[in-house]
């Protein structure tokens, strides 16, 4: 489901093929049913967005065309860019928005005036290798602006042909984090479906493939 609009606060819409936040309307057996001794806290948690019948798991997922979920990354993930506290999944929605993008992360930088930069590692539709151009560039910066705002415009933009994940499709933000960091050693690849997708996004990262 996405988030909901002002017309629309109780129940959101359901997306078809998307990016939105992933939500429950059936109970399951192993759903936390409560919080020990603060009730209150528990239906504020879950509960508050798009009312009492829809549990918000707080996983944002993606919905393929085969109608297939795969989970992006937890909501409550934030990039503090001069005290702001923005959601890298709301981030990576707007990106994935934008035509011709098919995939994206978005991990923090250190940054001496914003405390931290958002750095999105950015995967186009068609040619695994292809790239966006300056022009490109600009306009999904622009599009994540009118998305979400100008704070959440990535300050680096990566290209990657491919997104470090496991074999289960999980991406491994870590990896990720480590790279924009400027690490020469990023971390454990063992669980990785292909390792390889890491030297080549370090040598992107460090020629400022991008980057702006």
């Amino acid at each position: 489901r996405e988030d909901p609009t002002e017309e629309d606060e109780a129940e959101g819409k359901e997306i078809g093929e998307g990016q939105g936040l992933l939500t429950v309307d059936q109970p399951w057996p192993g759903m936390l049913r409560t919080l020990f001794r603060d009730e209150e806290q528990y239906k504020d948690k879950y509960f508050s967005t798009f009312g009492p019948e829809i549990y918000e798991v707080g996983d944002a997922a993606r919905r393929d065309d085969d109608g297939y979920f795969w989970i992006v990354g937890r909501t409550d993930d934030v990039i503090n860019v001069s005290g702001h506290r923005l959601s890298t999944a709301e981030i990576e929605g707007a990106i994935v928005s934008y035509q011709g993008v098919a995939e994206a992360a978005c991990v923090p930088r250190e940054d001496e005036d914003k405390g931290q930069a958002v750095v999105a590692f950015v995967t186009l539709e068609g040619d695994e290798d292809s790239e966006g151009g300056d022009e490109f560039e600009k306009n999904l910066r622009e599009h994540v602006a009118e998305k979400i705002g100008k704070l959440a415009r990535p300050d680096q933009v990566v290209w990657s042909p491919a997104l470090p994940k496991t074999r289960s499709g999980k991406i491994m933000r870590r990896l990720l984090k480590n790279v924009a960091a400027g690490k020469d050693d990023y971390g454990d690849t063992s669980t990785l479906a292909d390792p390889s997708v890491m030297d080549d996004l370090q040598e992107r990262y460090k020629q400022g493939n991008g980057g702006g």
